[in-house]
C-alpha cells in the first residue's frame, strides 16, 4: 500500500524525507543509493511546497521488474511555464542554486514531469535496487 504524505509546510517535507529513507532502508538499497533519492526527494519535496504551495508526495514501493522506489509528486500550483528550461542547471526562479529539477533527475533511475499552466505539476522519479 502506498504512502501518502501531504506536503504543507517544512515539517512536512521532513516526513518525506524520513518515510522516504525508511522504504529505502526496508527495499535494501546502499547507502548511496539512499542517499541519492533522499536527497531528490527532499528537493521535489521542497519545490512542491515552495513553487506549488503544497501538494502531496505518494511513496510506492516496487517489487517489479525488480525492487525499486517511486515517489509522486503533485501539486495544483501556478505549473511550470517552460519544463525544458526549468530542467537545466542554473535556472531559478527563486533565491536558490538552480540545481532541484535537474539535480533530482541526475540522482534517480527514472524521471518525468509533467506540468499545466494554472493547475499544477506532477514529478514522478524512480530508483531501483
Amino acid at each position: 500500500m502506498p504512502d501518502k504524505l501531504p506536503i504543507r509546510a517544512g515539517d512536512d517535507v521532513v516526513r518525506v524525507r524520513q518515510q522516504v529513507r525508511a522504504r529505502a532502508v526496508e527495499i535494501g538499497f546502499s547507502l548511496v543509493d539512499q542517499t541519492k533519492i533522499i536527497t531528490a526527494a527532499s528537493e521535489l519535496a521542497r519545490n512542491t511546497l515552495d513553487y506549488g504551495g503544497g501538494g502531496e508526495a505518494t511513496i510506492d514501493v516496487l517489487a517489479v521488474p525488480k525492487p525499486g522506489l517511486r515517489i509522486t509528486f503533485e501539486d495544483q500550483g501556478p505549473g511550470i511555464p517552460d519544463v525544458d528550461t526549468a530542467l537545466k542547471d542554473g535556472f531559478t526562479t527563486g533565491n536558490g542554486l538552480g540545481l532541484g529539477l535537474g539535480g533530482a533527475r541526475r540522482l534517480v533511475n527514472d524521471f518525468a514531469i509533467t506540468s499545466k499552466l494554472g493547475q499544477g505539476t506532477q514529478v514522478i522519479i524512480t530508483r531501483w535496487k
